[in-house]
């Protein structure tokens, strides 16, 4: 059978990459549902990965643990799959205040967010892609294990536009009004539609061009893909189906059915505030949820609409939401792999509990009826039973992993690039300092990086201002900093425009650098959660790229995590030293990434119309409208494409231009 994903890299699998693509490919035909890869860095998971996906020819959902490796995955599968449908799903949110209420200081503080548009944009392109196509790949962050509404209803609710078809202008009108659609005669964005004579044109939410229609009478004459910008017919089409501007959407049928079970809901939990004295409670139930009501019955929508989600998708009392997962379930068959399994399986495990405290409080206190409670992440017992076929990617597998696989485990150890782990040295405490400040003199020398890991975020300040005044360029990051300033000194430290990062944490960042020399880690002998053996493995990789590459623990005593730590990479380096030999190779320091996110920056920065961000024409009163057009198409782009840092440059040069037209 012809594979609906077809694979695109100049590289061919190499090192310990063959053996794991046909054990992790044969396992999963032989009906193993639970496998774990467990590369070391520098291994080729990803591409491991995605030749996986090629043999077995399944549409696949990679879950990650957070927006940031979720993002790089994303960008390096759309380079292994560019003829297939990969898509990305993570949280829309770029700020997010969830609603809550505080007993002891009776203090109700009211749900704020700030949606990107784009993200929830690409959503809508992933289910959208689901719900059409079957060469999909869908890398996702765990909150894709969160409430988004029936898929059945997303799938039911979608138009169906075709030539010579019998339908007025009207009737459409009303048909995208009823899947959220919005009306805007004057701005034609994602979600709106316009009339133009007697033509609609659409602008869907998951995809580039727009959509018109043009009616004669009672039938549908022509329909066209146009440019959202310019009106351009870009192409005629037969038919297209139009799916809805979001997610939670129900059937005329659905919501009165829905509108009907709330009141009675309502009936029942104001009287049982009643009884219980809570007169307050009583009063503020009934008057939140019949002002919902009311909006749902005018505008079959209302703000918190994913509270009543329960009654629109017909679930029972405690019945587990739709998720992202539940689009997979149209295929007969499907993969999950799950990017740094021993940090993604926690966070599943502990999103409901979280969710849960915090909406028994609104509950209780007559902010939410009960139903509010059915709007949650999956449990960790319901996110089992709807795994398939399972591979659990980690360096580290975690406990769960290593239970549920028994001996499914495939080791991926040898790195082609012949790089072995890197030794590593275990210092006294005392003088530790002194001596780290002469190793940092010794790589930087070679033009190599350093991290240095802290345990709290004073001394990863202290730490940078004594490394500063000591004549060494250095930055410190922890979670007090905001996310866009993370980004950019990470960025700076990736540039080399300063050779030493000190941080707390540093294995949340994404941090892959092959210029990283030398990876020093303070109070390695205090046990606990930033000092166990999964936190020593996986921070001493981050050397793992480099040739050269020097680990220090500087500890007084070896603790048990130390002592497996050491032996487990010491097994790695002599398995990677054996090959090196057997195959004549020489390890070399990594080159490839940072070419390749050049590459990336640079394709990001060509905007629709093909011109470069660094190269805009000067704005002058004649074309200061077609450059801010330029502009905000390059910064939309720029963020579908995932490059933040672009987008909030040109955003900010658009608001420069703006500012200058009232002038």
């Amino acid at each position: 059978m012809t594979s609906m994903f077809k694979l695109v890299s100049k590289f061919s699998p190499a090192g310990d990459q063959p053996k794991a693509i046909d054990a992790l490919t044969k396992g999963v035909l032989a009906g193993k549902t639970r496998q774990t890869l467990l590369g070391v860095t520098g291994s080729g998971k990803t591409f491991t990965m995605a030749n996986v996906i090629a043999r077995l020819n399944k549409p696949t959902l990679i879950l990650s643990p957070n927006k940031v490796l979720a993002a790089q995955l994303y960008a390096e599968f759309k380079q292994f799959f560019p003829e297939n449908a990969v898509e990305y799903f993570i949280s829309y949110y770029d700020y997010y205040q969830p609603e809550a209420y505080i007993p002891q200081t009776d203090t109700y503080i009211e749900k704020d967010s700030a949606v990107n548009e784009h993200i929830d944009k690409l959503r809508l392109k992933a289910t959208t892609s689901l719900t059409s196509r079957k060469d999909v790949i869908v890398v996702a962050s765990v909150s894709c294990i969160y409430n988004i509404g029936s898929p059945d209803s997303f799938r039911e609710m979608r138009i169906y536009v075709k030539q010579g078809m019998e339908m007025t202008r009207a009737q459409l009108s009303g048909y995208l009004i009823k899947i959220q659609y919005h009306r805007d005669e004057m701005e034609f964005t994602s979600g709106q539609f316009r009339t133009r004579g007697p033509n609609i044109d659409v602008m869907t939410p998951y995809s580039q061009n727009a959509i018109r229609i043009e009616f004669a009478g009672r039938t549908i004459a022509h329909i066209y893909e146009i440019h959202p910008i310019t009106g351009n017919i870009m192409a005629e089409l037969k038919e297209a189906w139009i799916y809805p501007a979001k997610h939670f959407v129900a059937t005329d049928e659905d919501t009165q059915n829905a509108i009907e079970q709330i009141r009675a809901d309502l009936q029942v939990r104001h009287a049982e505030l009643l009884a219980q004295g809570k007169e307050m409670e009583a009063y503020r139930i009934k008057q939140r949820t019949e002002y919902d009501l009311e909006m749902l019955e005018q505008a079959g929508f209302c703000s918190g609409i994913e509270n009543y989600s329960r009654y629109m998708d017909g679930r029972k009392p405690g019945e587990r939401p739709s998720t992202l997962i539940d689009y997979f379930k149209r295929y007969d068959d499907f993969l999950l792999m799950v990017d740094e399994s021993h940090v993604a399986l926690p966070q599943v495990r502990g999103m409901f509990n979280g969710d849960r405290a915090r909406k028994t409080m609104l509950v209780d206190f007559g902010f939410r009826l009960p139903s509010a409670l059915d709007n949650r992440p999956l449990k960790f017992e319901e996110f089992e039973s709807l795994m398939p076929s399972t591979v659990f990617v980690s360096a580290t597998p975690g406990p769960y992993e290593l239970t549920v696989c028994g001996n499914n485990i495939v080791e991926q150890v040898i790195r082609p690039t012949g790089l072995v782990d890197p030794k590593v040295e275990v210092h006294p405490t005392a003088g530790q300092i002194d001596h780290l400040v002469e190793k940092i003199k010794e790589h930087t020398a070679k033009n190599e990086r350093t991290l240095v890991l802290a345990l709290t975020k004073k001394t990863a300040e202290d730490l940078s201002t004594y490394f500063t005044e000591h004549n060494i360029k250095t930055r410190y990051l922890h979670s007090d900093i905001e996310a866009l300033d993370r980004v950019e000194i990470l960025k700076e430290f990736r540039q080399g425009k300063f050779d030493v990062l000190v941080g707390i944490n540093l294995l949340r960042e994404g941090i892959d650098i092959p210029q990283v020399g030398l990876v020093a880690i303070l109070g390695a002998d205090n046990e606990g959660f930033l000092r166990n053996t999964t936190t020593l493995i996986q921070i001493s990789g981050r050397a793992a790229r480099n040739a050269g590459g020097e680990v220090i623990l500087y500890a007084d005593r070896k603790t048990d995590s130390i002592k497996y730590a050491l032996t487990e990479m010491n097994r790695r380096r002599e398995l990677q030293e054996a090959y090196n030999k057997e195959h004549h190779i020489t390890p070399k320091t990594i080159q490839k990434a940072e070419v390749e996110l050049k590459e990336f920056e640079q394709q990001t920065k060509t905007s629709a119309f093909g011109i470069l961000a660094d190269s805009l024409p000067v704005p002058t009163a004649k074309n200061i409208k077609a450059v801010e057009k330029d502009i905000e198409a390059q910064m939309r782009q720029a963020a579908d494409a995932l490059n933040f840092e672009l987008a909030a440059e040109l955003r900010d040069r658009l608001f420069e231009l703006r500012q200058m037209k009232l002038k």
